[in-house]
Formats: structure tokens, sequence, C-alpha cells
């Protein structure tokens, strides 16, 4: 499997001169927009129930053709790369348009960063390998206890690179590496059935992550939660404080605030923090921020989908909102700066506010001591999903692990337990904050839209007081 190194336009065949004109003179009496290419090689294994389930790989290239006016925005796309094509996409976004003033938005500024390398995961190991290797895996989590009953295992890769070319010649590239993998485990106990599983990734190749250190790790902690789940009891419903585990249950700040932080939902007034800019909107010692520069992390890029270098975007700080995840229209619409959050999930979508890795900051509490604070609660560890509404901010999120704390003492495991609440009100119920910051694994996906982009999420062990808990028991 070759991996292009050249010029996409080199790779179509198209002359970079001429595709310019043509961008140019589609985009004229535009406020912005760009042309953007793509190619991607993909594939994704699943071996589960003990055989090769799945084996699929996909290479799929194309243009989109964008030209923004005001709020307008046409968008025209096609998986022919080539110049006839991109004719019939200018004609098609020239409707939107106005009468032309000679200030077309310039352009983003350059960074010279790299946060990955441009190697494709996918030239490496072997499709061979790969097999062996997932029945490695299976063969070892069923050997890690016989109440294990079911193994999934999947790998997926993908290799993205980009071309943006804006009507006044500038021109951004970027070279995109992305991995996953991931274990899951059904264990049973009589009648009994529970789930755990575990994943890992980044943009990086696969070396690091199949290590054999690396995936029984990952068996090893997917097949914990399932027998952890197997000796859980119903649980308890009502309002009580709330402890939520560092790393991973960041994903309910992340959808429970961080969509409410994105500027067209702001612009829009359609979030929960429209019109709060400098307003206080959480409890003193919350600060969260978006950061798309963290190297090899699977939400980072080195520049957005518009050409934007990423950057580390204060949004809360010590409890007063201070800043909006923007992508370029919504930042000149708002009067504001873009923050490098312009994404899109492939070529057939148009860039909008996306977060990146969004995270709280780390406070100077103990772990231990936030835990021995709680007299009647739980004790949030994984999540799997949930739901969100960005206008309200009303959320309910399932726990996929979860523990009674009773007089500052983890008890027993819970089954069934969810948060329901509002994230703007429940900003201001966080009551500690530990100094034990983590990040996800590297498993995060986001939805909005119907686009779907890799993300990450974070956060320390929190505190929160008097939260809705929903429960069996």
């Amino acid at each position: 499997m070759t991996s292009p190194t050249s010029s996409l336009f080199d790779r179509a065949g198209l002359d970079r001169a001429n595709t310019a004109r043509i961008v140019s003179r589609g985009l004229e009496g535009a406020d912005d927009g760009e042309l953007f290419l793509e190619y991607r090689q993909s594939e994704a294994l699943l071996f589960d129930n003990g055989r090769l389930k799945q084996a699929t790989y996909d290479t799929a290239q194309g243009f989109g053709l964008r030209a923004v006016k005001d709020e307008a925005v046409g968008y025209a796309h096609a998986s022919d790369l080539s110049e006839q094509a991109i004719i019939r996409a200018a004609d098609a976004v020239r409707a939107v348009k106005g009468g032309y003033t000679g200030q077309y938005s310039a352009a983003p500024q350059r960074s010279n960063v790299r946060l990955y390398g441009d190697d494709n995961p996918l030239d490496a190991p072997g499709f061979e390998t790969k097999i062996a290797l997932l029945q490695e895996i299976d063969a070892y989590a069923r050997a890690r206890d016989p109440r294990v009953r079911q193994v999934s295992v999947s790998l997926g890769a993908s290799w993205q690179v980009v071309e943006i070319l804006r009507a006044d010649g500038e021109s951004y590239r970027d070279i995109r590496p992305l991995v996953r993998v991931n274990v899951s485990v059904v264990a049973g106990q009589g009648d009994r059935q529970e789930t755990g599983s575990h994943g890992f990734g980044g943009r990086e190749g696969y070396e690091r992550f199949i290590e054999a250190a690396s995936w029984r790790s990952a068996v090893d902690e997917a097949v914990r939660q399932a027998m952890v789940n197997l000796e859980s009891v119903a649980a308890p419903a009502g309002e009580m404080d709330v402890v939520l585990g560092p790393g991973w249950p960041g994903v309910m700040l992340h959808e429970a605030v961080g969509h409410g932080l994105e500027g067209d939902f702001n612009r829009k007034k359609t979030s929960a923090f429209a019109g709060l800019m400098g307003q206080r909107v959480a409890a003193k010692g919350v600060t969260v921020v978006d950061d798309g520069t963290i190297a090899a992390r699977r939400g980072s890029l080195s520049i957005d989908d518009e050409g934007t270098p990423t950057g580390k975007t204060m949004l809360i700080e010590d409890g007063i909102l201070v800043g909006y995840m923007q992508d370029r229209q919504n930042a000149r619409l708002m009067n504001m700066k873009p923050t490098g959050n312009g994404r899109r999930e492939s070529y057939g979508h148009v860039p909008m506010p996306r977060m990146t890795n969004t995270y709280m900051l780390a406070g100077n509490h103990e772990p231990g001591e936030i835990l021995a604070s709680v007299k009647n609660g739980i004790y949030a560890v994984n999540f799997g999903g949930g739901q969100v509404d960005i206008t309200s901010g009303k959320y309910v999120f399932q726990c996929t692990e979860a523990y009674r704390i009773e007089n500052g003492r983890i008890g027993a495991p819970l089954k069934g337990a969810m948060l329901i609440g509002n994230g703007p009100t429940d900003l201001h119920r966080v009551s500690m904050i530990g100094n034990d910051l983590a990040l996800d694994h590297g498993i995060g996906t986001c939805g909005k839209n119907g686009q779907g982009v890799p993300v990450g999420v974070g956060q320390p062990t929190l505190r929160m007081d008097r939260i809705t808990v929903g429960g069996t028991g």
C-alpha cells in the first residue's frame, strides 16, 4: 500500500494555477471560502466470537467547494477530482454572493507546528500479522477468567491527506494518521451476563498500541470491568452527591457543556451559554479549555479544515465564561477571532465549530480526600451513552461502572445508574476538584449535525453536590 506524498493536485492531474483561477471566479463576491481536497485510506478489522467477522479497506477522494457570504453558505462537492467537476461546483456556489467589496477575508496565519508524523498506519503491520494479533488477544482474554464468554476485538486506522486552496491563492496541506484498538468482553455467571470494554488510540501508527504490554493492559481492564459488573447491585435513585472519576468521565463535560460553548450555537442564541460572556457560569476553580495542540492526541490537528492552526482556547476560567470555539464564519459574524475549531467529517461536509480535546484543569484536592468527603453518594468511573439538549443544557448519562459511597468509603458496584441534570446549572455544583487530571485513552468520536469527528476529553476527579441519580433500586 503506497502513501501518496505528492500534492493532491498532481495526483489528480489538476493544474494548480488554473484551479486557483476557477476557485477565484467561483468565490467572487463572497466573504470567504475554499476548495477542500481530500484523499483518505481506511481499514477496519473485527474479530468477534472466535473468528474474523469483518475486514474492510476503503480508499476515498474528492473535493468540496464552499462560498460564504454573511450567514449564507453555498457548498458543492464531488468524488470526481477533475477540472470540469470543479468548474460545475464553482458555477453552483456562485449563487451565494453579494456586491463585491474587494475585502475577501484574510487568509489564516501559517504555523510550522507538526503534531503527528506522515507515516501511513495502514502500511504496517501486514494483514496476516494483524489477524494473528487479533487471535492472540482473543485467546488471552478468554484465558483471563473462565467466566469470559465472548470476546470482541477491533483494529481501525485511517490516513487522510487534505489540501486547502483559497480564492486568494493561499494553500495549506496536512497529513493525518489515526488508529484505534478496542477490546470488549462479555462475562457470565449462571444466567447473568455483563460487559466490559477498553480502547485506546491516537494520531500515530499501530506500533505503540499493539505491543504486548499495551494490548494485555487493555484486555485486563475490559475483563476487570465485566467482573465488577457481575457483582453489581441495583443503583439507588434520588438526589445525592456524585464523584466523577478522572479521564473518560470528561465525556459528560464534553456533551453537557462543550457543545454549548461552540460559536454557532451562541451566535444563533440557541445555547444555554448565549449572552453570558464575562459572567460566572461555574463554581470557582472550574477552568475548561479546548486544546487541539497536544501531540499525537486523537482530537488534535496541526491545522483545522479551513487551514487555521489549532490552539489552546480558554473557555471557562475560574468559573467565568471567557471564550467560545470558533470557525471562520461564526468568528467573523461575532466579531471574534477563529480558534482553529472549523472541522468537517470529509470533503462531502461543510466545516463548523467543533471541539478538539476538551477538558477541565486540575485542582488541588487529593482524590482520596474527595471520596472521603461524601457521606451518601455514588462514584462514577466510566460512562456509556448520553443525551443532551444544547438549548436547555439538560442531560442524561448512563454509567457503565459506578460504586456506592457510604460514609466516605467506596461500597458495592452499581448497575443501572444514570446521572440526570443540567450542564450549566451543575457547573455551579462542583465543590471539589482533584489534582489528578487525566485525558481519555484516545477513543472519542463526536457527532453533530450528522457529522462525526475524532475528539478527546478529560478531567480530574470531581465532586458535584446534589445531582439527580436515576436507578433501579
